[in-house]
């Protein structure tokens, strides 16, 4: 009998044990559930707030004339931000033409062939440039352009400022994209004696399309909110232009604009013009999002 109660004690012991231990992970695996989905609500919900805040007191300042007239002297009531949107599309489009091909080719090269120092080097110069602060940029571009090159303000030498900006964000996305298509993809086009340069373009880059357009609208959308390189370079202008190597008006200098002002209707319109702004980036985000919704890697 003592053999046998010893024998049953030691495994009484551990089945408790086990179910110890079991009700201790689900306890810390329900904490830990509840702090990540408190934190995600926090995101959500401060997210939320400053939007609901933006267009509360952006709302009143949206009228046919914001959209379409240009912005009134010091002190006047009325007017718009029309060469301020215009502007905003024109430099942006340029920076797009000369950082997304950039930016494609470097995330190309360093996911289809970087190896070695000099890969490495690229990288960190990506990396050192994803880190510099815009201001920084701006004043780089300036000091080249606006005084060396062009010798004034001109919405082109913003165009290349947002265009440093962007080049970092593209490749750096689109490099991860790129190295998440399946290696049996390349291989069986380079079986078939396709070169690697048509494989590349054939077959990797539409089956990454989805993330390459994803990065780059983020990249777009983090240039366009940027307001010191265009201070810098673009400068501003309160008419309408289409020249891009004249001062331009864009969003961000706009609002930056009404924003220091005295006045409160040009603080209304300062709220305005941030709305658009954000209005422009959730455009641009949901029509993405639908057309690369289920295609290839990165589509939902």
């Amino acid at each position: 009998m003592a053999t046998q109660a010893t024998t049953v004690a030691p495994k009484l012991f551990t089945r408790q044990s086990i179910r110890g231990q079991q009700r201790s992970r689900q306890l810390v695996d329900k904490l830990m559930t509840g702090l990540i989905t408190t934190c995600a609500a926090l995101a959500v919900a401060m997210l939320l707030f400053i939007l609901v805040y933006v267009i509360i007191r952006g709302a009143p300042a949206l009228n046919f004339a914001f959209f379409t007239e240009r912005p009134l002297p010091m002190g006047e009531v009325g007017g718009g931000v029309a060469p301020a949107i215009i502007g905003t599309l024109l430099i942006m489009g340029a920076a797009a033409l000369m950082g997304v091909p950039v930016g494609i080719g470097t995330a190309i090269y360093l996911a289809e062939y970087g190896r070695g120092r000099f890969a490495t080097i690229v990288r960190f110069v990506i990396d050192l440039i994803a880190g510099v602060p815009s201001i920084v940029v701006g004043v780089f571009v300036w000091a080249l352009l606006v005084r060396q090159v062009i010798g004034h303000f001109s919405g082109f030498a913003g165009s290349v400022a947002l265009a440093i900006i962007m080049i970092p964000i593209v490749t750096r996305t689109v490099e991860e994209v790129l190295r998440l298509v399946p290696d049996m993809y390349r291989e069986a086009s380079l079986a078939l004696g396709v070169p690697q340069w048509k494989t590349i373009i054939a077959i990797v880059l539409p089956t990454a399309k989805s993330g390459v357009i994803t990065g780059v609208v983020l990249s777009m959308a983090r240039a366009g909110g940027e307001t010191a390189p265009l201070l810098l370079t673009a400068l501003g202008n309160q008419f309408f232009s289409f020249d891009l190597f004249q001062p331009m008006a864009a969003l961000p200098v706009q609002i930056y604009n009404y924003a220091v002002s005295p006045y409160d209707d040009w603080h209304t319109k300062a709220w305005g013009a941030a709305l658009i702004l954000i209005m422009v980036v959730g455009l641009l985000s949901f029509i993405t999002r639908q057309v690369t919704r289920g295609r290839g890697l990165g589509g939902r």
